[in-house]
């Protein structure tokens, strides 16, 4: 599952693939806006922590990498 995470006054986003599922990191980002922290692990096994009132978006999808080539 591919995972954005827009952080305030930060120039870039936080992208990453998790194997967590939706309903999961769903509760992960309520739970870090209770003032927590947002905590997830990557597919390559490295922890990201983001403070929750320093969290503007998250955007969860499925992720279409390895996708090459042009749409008719």
């Amino acid at each position: 599952m591919e995972v954005k995470i827009g952080v305030l006054h930060a120039p870039r986003e936080i992208v990453l693939e998790t194997g967590e599922t939706l309903e999961a990191i769903e509760a992960a980002v309520a739970e870090a806006g209770k003032g927590g922290v947002l905590s997830l692990t990557d597919q390559r096994g490295r922890h990201i922590v983001v403070p929750g009132d320093r969290i503007a978006y998250v955007e969860i999808g499925g992720g279409v990498s390895g996708q090459v080539g042009f749409r008719h």
